[in-house]
């Protein structure tokens, strides 16, 4: 997919990966929805678009197509710190599965999708969660 301004055309697909802090089990269909919710909301000031987006119960995997004069830090602890503030404050009982009010682990993995590989990850992002028999 490529994006356009009135300078450039491009295509940067980023697959991010965010874990509960010590992996606490406290993500469900209604948590993962919601945090993909403020995560596009900060998003939209960032010059970030979700492209694909899944959970399991202690992290999420997202592919993001970010602009060029994104400041990807700025866009993740912003939507980090949004998301842990906004879900503790409305799923109040998830306060007591987490390790002093901590959410989010404080780092984040992130690596650059490549053209080739969008298919795959995003095929591995659609799947998580299952179980294989």
């Amino acid at each position: 997919m490529y994006r356009k301004t009135q300078h450039s055309v491009y295509s940067i697909t980023l697959h991010l990966v965010l874990v509960v802090k010590y992996r606490r089990n406290v993500i469900d269909d209604t948590i993962s929805n919601r945090i993909k919710e403020i995560f596009e909301l900060i998003g939209d000031s960032h010059e970030v678009e979700i492209l694909e987006w899944n959970h399991d119960i202690d992290h999420i995997h997202t592919i993001l197509s970010i602009s060029p004069s994104t400041n990807l830090n700025k866009y993740i602890n912003a939507a980090k710190a949004a998301s842990s503030r906004l879900i503790k404050k409305e799923f109040s009982s998830i306060k007591l599965k987490l390790w002093k009010d901590a959410f989010w682990t404080r780092g984040f993995y992130v690596s650059s999708t490549g053209s080739t590989q969008i298919d795959v990850i995003k095929n591995y992002i659609l799947n998580q969660g299952e179980k294989e028999c």
